[in-house]
């Protein structure tokens, strides 16, 4: 297997090229204001386009409307959604019926329950982000949740594993959970939103010495 690596909350074209140079296979662009890792679409829309063809662009959004929605859509073009708010699974399934657009939607593990609350969203989506609970802000807290958990969760959908993810622990992180996609953000930063080319790149491999 090989391992699938999403870098989050890039923001710059010198960012995405060394996180695509390092093995990144998945880029993130988080449109939400509140964020520090926050693009406006226009900005959103260049640096997908920088990308096109190396990686997939993965746009974020958190509980935007049907009007937000479908604009970042015709605006950036991207590969992928990712929900990152209370969406429910039938309003995925809307926009991925209506766009045809990859969609995933993030989930915050506290614990076994919170698994079993995640399969109202098969069907619905095309990979499950497991996460660690939003707190202020949705992602990028930095911080872990317990690993072990999805270790006899039977997957019936394509999933990815996120939270507090950063080069000392990812290749840890692997090893328990059979994560077949890994996510990070503030796991490779000098400060929240300022990305660290060579935090990106020890990432990545740390990632692939699986």
């Amino acid at each position: 297997m090989t391992i699938q690596i999403k870098i989050c909350g890039l923001s710059t074209p010198e960012a995405i090229d060394a996180a695509i140079e390092a093995g990144a296979t998945h880029i993130g662009l988080v449109h939400f204001e509140p964020s520090p890792r926050h693009v406006s679409l226009d900005q959103a829309a260049q640096l997908r386009e920088h990308a096109r063809g190396r990686a997939k662009v993965v746009l974020l959004l958190v509980n935007a409307d049907i009007k937000a929605t479908s604009y970042a859509i015709g605006t950036v073009k991207p590969d992928v959604l990712q929900f990152h708010g209370s969406e429910t699974p039938e309003w995925i399934a809307l926009v991925r019926e209506k766009t045809g657009v990859e969609c995933w939607k993030a989930v915050g593990v506290r614990d076994a329950v919170s698994l079993e609350k995640s399969v109202k969203f098969i069907g619905h989506v095309d990979r499950l982000l497991f996460d660690s609970p939003a707190k202020a802000l949705p992602g990028g807290t930095g911080e872990t949740f317990t690993w072990n958990l999805l270790k006899a969760h039977e997957h019936k959908v394509e999933w990815a594993l996120a939270g507090g993810l950063k080069p000392e622990n990812v290749a840890e992180a692997i090893r328990t959970t059979g994560a077949p996609m890994v996510d990070t953000s503030s796991g490779v930063e000098s400060a929240p939103g300022v990305k660290d080319m060579d935090l990106i790149r020890a990432f990545c491999e740390a990632a692939r010495s699986v």
